[in-house]
Protein backbone atom coordinates (compact mmCIF):
# COMPACT_ATOMS: atom_id res chain seq x y z
CA UNK A 1 0.00 0.00 0.00
CA UNK A 2 1.31 3.14 -0.99
CA UNK A 3 1.22 6.60 0.89
CA UNK A 4 -1.99 8.00 -0.94
CA UNK A 5 -4.03 4.47 -1.17
CA UNK A 6 -2.96 4.83 2.89
CA UNK A 7 -4.24 8.12 3.22
CA UNK A 8 -7.64 7.07 1.16
CA UNK A 9 -7.47 4.03 3.69
CA UNK A 10 -7.20 6.37 6.43
CA UNK A 11 -9.59 9.11 5.73
CA UNK A 12 -12.43 5.93 4.60
CA UNK A 13 -12.12 4.72 8.69
CA UNK A 14 -12.03 8.16 10.40
CA UNK A 15 -14.59 9.74 8.20
CA UNK A 16 -16.75 7.33 6.85
CA UNK A 17 -16.67 4.08 9.17
CA UNK A 18 -16.62 5.86 12.41
CA UNK A 19 -19.41 7.93 12.00
CA UNK A 20 -21.36 5.00 10.44
CA UNK A 21 -20.87 3.22 13.27
CA UNK A 22 -21.69 5.98 16.40
CA UNK A 23 -24.66 6.25 13.95
CA UNK A 24 -25.63 1.83 14.74
CA UNK A 25 -24.01 2.89 18.18
CA UNK A 26 -26.04 5.74 19.06
CA UNK A 27 -28.47 4.28 22.07
CA UNK A 28 -24.66 3.90 23.81
CA UNK A 29 -22.88 6.71 22.79
CA UNK A 30 -25.17 9.68 24.43
CA UNK A 31 -22.31 9.85 27.32
CA UNK A 32 -19.32 9.65 25.53
CA UNK A 33 -19.54 12.05 22.53
CA UNK A 34 -17.14 13.88 23.80
CA UNK A 35 -14.77 12.20 25.19
CA UNK A 36 -15.22 9.78 22.22
CA UNK A 37 -14.20 13.49 20.12
CA UNK A 38 -11.48 14.40 22.86
CA UNK A 39 -9.83 10.99 21.88
CA UNK A 40 -10.21 11.39 18.46
CA UNK A 41 -8.77 14.92 18.25
CA UNK A 42 -6.01 13.80 20.30
CA UNK A 43 -4.69 11.20 17.98
CA UNK A 44 -5.00 13.59 14.96
CA UNK A 45 -3.02 15.95 17.28
CA UNK A 46 -0.64 14.08 17.72
CA UNK A 47 -0.34 13.02 14.30
CA UNK A 48 -0.44 16.88 13.24
CA UNK A 49 2.34 17.45 15.48
CA UNK A 50 4.57 14.39 14.55
CA UNK A 51 4.84 15.64 10.56
CA UNK A 52 7.60 17.73 9.91
CA UNK A 53 5.83 19.87 6.75
CA UNK A 54 3.08 20.99 9.62
CA UNK A 55 3.09 24.37 10.19
CA UNK A 56 1.96 24.37 14.35
CA UNK A 57 1.46 28.03 14.64
CA UNK A 58 -1.82 27.22 12.53
CA UNK A 59 -3.33 25.61 15.96
CA UNK A 60 -3.14 29.21 18.02
CA UNK A 61 -2.07 31.81 15.55
CA UNK A 62 -4.96 33.96 13.81
CA UNK A 63 -3.00 33.51 10.18
CA UNK A 64 -4.83 35.39 7.98
CA UNK A 65 -7.64 36.91 9.98
CA UNK A 66 -8.18 40.26 8.77
CA UNK A 67 -9.15 38.32 5.57
CA UNK A 68 -12.07 36.74 7.14
CA UNK A 69 -12.90 39.20 9.93
CA UNK A 70 -15.60 41.12 8.04
CA UNK A 71 -17.29 38.51 6.38
CA UNK A 72 -17.15 36.12 9.52
CA UNK A 73 -18.79 39.16 11.54
CA UNK A 74 -21.02 40.81 9.52
CA UNK A 75 -22.15 37.21 8.14
CA UNK A 76 -22.82 36.01 11.48
CA UNK A 77 -25.04 39.52 12.71
CA UNK A 78 -26.97 39.05 9.77
CA UNK A 79 -27.58 35.11 10.36
CA UNK A 80 -28.10 35.63 14.01
CA UNK A 81 -31.19 38.37 13.20
CA UNK A 82 -32.31 36.22 10.83
CA UNK A 83 -32.46 33.02 12.35
CA UNK A 84 -33.61 34.82 15.61
CA UNK A 85 -36.82 36.18 14.14
CA UNK A 86 -37.72 32.90 11.78
CA UNK A 87 -37.16 30.53 14.49
CA UNK A 88 -39.48 32.96 17.02
CA UNK A 89 -42.12 32.67 14.43
CA UNK A 90 -42.46 29.18 13.94
CA UNK A 91 -41.48 27.64 17.11
CA UNK A 92 -42.34 29.69 19.89
CA UNK A 93 -42.74 27.39 22.46
CA UNK A 94 -39.02 26.86 22.38
CA UNK A 95 -37.80 30.33 21.75
CA UNK A 96 -34.35 30.87 24.09
CA UNK A 97 -35.48 27.87 26.18
CA UNK A 98 -32.05 27.02 27.26
CA UNK A 99 -31.24 30.11 29.22
CA UNK A 100 -34.70 30.67 30.12
CA UNK A 101 -35.39 27.51 31.61
CA UNK A 102 -31.62 26.59 32.51
CA UNK A 103 -29.58 29.55 33.42
CA UNK A 104 -26.78 27.95 35.26
CA UNK A 105 -26.93 24.96 32.00
CA UNK A 106 -26.40 27.72 29.53
CA UNK A 107 -23.86 29.50 31.93
CA UNK A 108 -22.16 26.29 31.46
CA UNK A 109 -22.02 25.70 27.84
CA UNK A 110 -21.05 29.34 27.51
CA UNK A 111 -17.69 28.15 29.47
CA UNK A 112 -17.44 24.64 28.20
CA UNK A 113 -18.83 24.36 24.66
CA UNK A 114 -15.80 26.04 22.82
CA UNK A 115 -13.47 24.27 24.88
CA UNK A 116 -15.00 20.40 24.76
CA UNK A 117 -17.12 20.36 21.38
CA UNK A 118 -15.96 23.11 19.12
CA UNK A 119 -11.71 22.82 19.65
CA UNK A 120 -11.80 19.11 19.15
CA UNK A 121 -14.23 19.38 15.92
CA UNK A 122 -12.18 22.34 14.72
CA UNK A 123 -8.88 20.11 15.37
CA UNK A 124 -10.12 17.48 13.28
CA UNK A 125 -12.58 18.33 10.28
CA UNK A 126 -10.52 21.47 9.54
CA UNK A 127 -7.13 21.29 10.45
CA UNK A 128 -6.06 17.37 10.84
CA UNK A 129 -8.30 17.10 7.54
CA UNK A 130 -6.82 20.05 5.31
CA UNK A 131 -3.21 19.15 6.05
CA UNK A 132 -3.84 15.41 6.32
CA UNK A 133 -5.67 15.09 2.89
CA UNK A 134 -4.00 17.89 0.70
CA UNK A 135 -2.08 15.64 -1.22
CA UNK A 136 -5.18 12.92 -1.94
CA UNK A 137 -7.54 15.69 -2.91
CA UNK A 138 -5.53 18.80 -4.13
CA UNK A 139 -8.26 21.33 -5.01
CA UNK A 140 -9.14 23.40 -2.34
CA UNK A 141 -12.67 23.83 -3.01
CA UNK A 142 -12.80 19.65 -3.06
CA UNK A 143 -11.13 19.98 0.50
CA UNK A 144 -14.19 22.33 1.61
CA UNK A 145 -16.91 20.32 0.03
CA UNK A 146 -15.84 17.02 1.44
CA UNK A 147 -14.72 18.59 4.49
CA UNK A 148 -18.78 19.96 4.91
CA UNK A 149 -20.07 16.24 3.92
CA UNK A 150 -18.08 14.63 6.20
CA UNK A 151 -18.66 16.95 8.73
CA UNK A 152 -22.49 16.55 8.05
CA UNK A 153 -21.55 12.67 8.25
CA UNK A 154 -20.56 12.78 11.44
CA UNK A 155 -23.56 14.37 13.08
CA UNK A 156 -26.03 11.24 12.28
CA UNK A 157 -25.28 10.10 15.68
CA UNK A 158 -28.48 12.85 16.41
CA UNK A 159 -31.18 10.61 14.03
CA UNK A 160 -32.08 14.07 12.42
CA UNK A 161 -32.36 15.60 9.43
CA UNK A 162 -31.98 19.20 11.13
CA UNK A 163 -28.74 17.98 13.05
CA UNK A 164 -27.39 17.19 9.60
CA UNK A 165 -28.27 19.77 7.34
CA UNK A 166 -27.00 22.74 10.12
CA UNK A 167 -23.71 20.72 10.02
CA UNK A 168 -23.60 20.87 6.45
CA UNK A 169 -23.88 24.54 6.01
CA UNK A 170 -22.11 25.23 8.89
CA UNK A 171 -19.20 22.14 7.61
CA UNK A 172 -19.22 24.70 4.43
CA UNK A 173 -18.45 27.88 6.12
CA UNK A 174 -15.69 26.65 8.82
CA UNK A 175 -14.07 25.50 6.12
CA UNK A 176 -14.06 28.16 4.05
CA UNK A 177 -12.96 29.81 6.62
CA UNK A 178 -10.21 27.71 7.54
CA UNK A 179 -9.11 28.21 3.48
CA UNK A 180 -9.18 31.65 3.78
CA UNK A 181 -7.62 31.98 7.25
CA UNK A 182 -5.44 28.91 7.67
CA UNK A 183 -5.83 29.16 11.47
CA UNK A 184 -7.55 26.65 13.58
CA UNK A 185 -7.97 29.80 15.78
CA UNK A 186 -10.11 31.56 13.72
CA UNK A 187 -12.28 28.78 12.81
CA UNK A 188 -12.89 28.04 16.63
CA UNK A 189 -13.99 31.83 17.56
CA UNK A 190 -16.77 31.41 14.24
CA UNK A 191 -17.86 27.98 15.28
CA UNK A 192 -18.08 28.62 18.79
CA UNK A 193 -20.36 31.82 18.01
CA UNK A 194 -22.69 30.03 15.95
CA UNK A 195 -22.98 26.84 18.08
CA UNK A 196 -23.45 29.01 21.07
CA UNK A 197 -26.01 31.02 18.91
CA UNK A 198 -28.09 27.73 17.85
CA UNK A 199 -27.96 26.46 21.59
CA UNK A 200 -29.05 29.92 23.05
CA UNK A 201 -31.30 30.04 20.43
CA UNK A 202 -33.01 26.88 21.13
CA UNK A 203 -31.98 24.97 17.77
CA UNK A 204 -29.13 23.21 19.92
CA UNK A 205 -32.43 20.59 21.32
CA UNK A 206 -31.50 19.10 17.51
CA UNK A 207 -27.78 18.94 18.63
CA UNK A 208 -28.23 17.58 22.00
CA UNK A 209 -26.79 14.34 22.87
CA UNK A 210 -28.97 13.49 25.32
CA UNK A 211 -31.90 13.76 22.97
CA UNK A 212 -30.49 10.78 20.92
CA UNK A 213 -32.54 8.21 20.19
Amino acid sequence: MNANQYRWFEFTFIFVCLPLLGFYLRAYLANWLIPALIVLMSVCGMLLLGDPHFKRFRLTSLGQFSAVKRRLFSFFFIGALFSGVFYGIINQGNWFMLPRNSLNDWLMLLAFYPLLSVMPQELIFRTYFFHRYKRIMPKKTVRIIVSATVFALAHIVYANWVAILLAFIGGLLFAFTYAQSRSTFVCVIEHSLWGLWMFTLGIGQYLDSATIP
